[in-house]
């Protein structure tokens, strides 16, 4: 937190419709935060993020940056080579 504030950072989160005192954010907020979320949700699903059988740090280490490095490899070819929704992880790149 120091770090933020001798940057002169201020951290804001746009809420969801479904939390209490919700408050409407700017188009771009919201789309932002529905990626994220989306990518969080497909490294967890497709790339099962979570499940990790590694017997060290370095293990671990090395299958995350695989996953990841998978996941925006994917991103890659479907907006610049397909042209397709950079989405869409589960189509067939043949």
């Amino acid at each position: 937190m120091e770090l933020l504030k001798q940057a002169n950072i201020r951290l804001e989160t746009p809420q969801r419709r479904n939390q209490k005192d919700y408050k409407s954010w700017f188009a771009l907020f919201k789309k932002a935060r529905r990626r994220i979320e989306t990518l969080f949700a497909q490294l967890g699903d497709q790339f099962m993020i979570r499940r990790n059988y590694v017997k060290t740090f370095q293990g671990f280490k090395t299958r995350i940056l695989a996953k990841i490095t998978a996941l925006t490899t994917i991103l890659y070819l479907n907006k610049f080579l397909f042209k397709r929704n950079i989405n869409k992880l589960k189509i067939n790149i043949v």
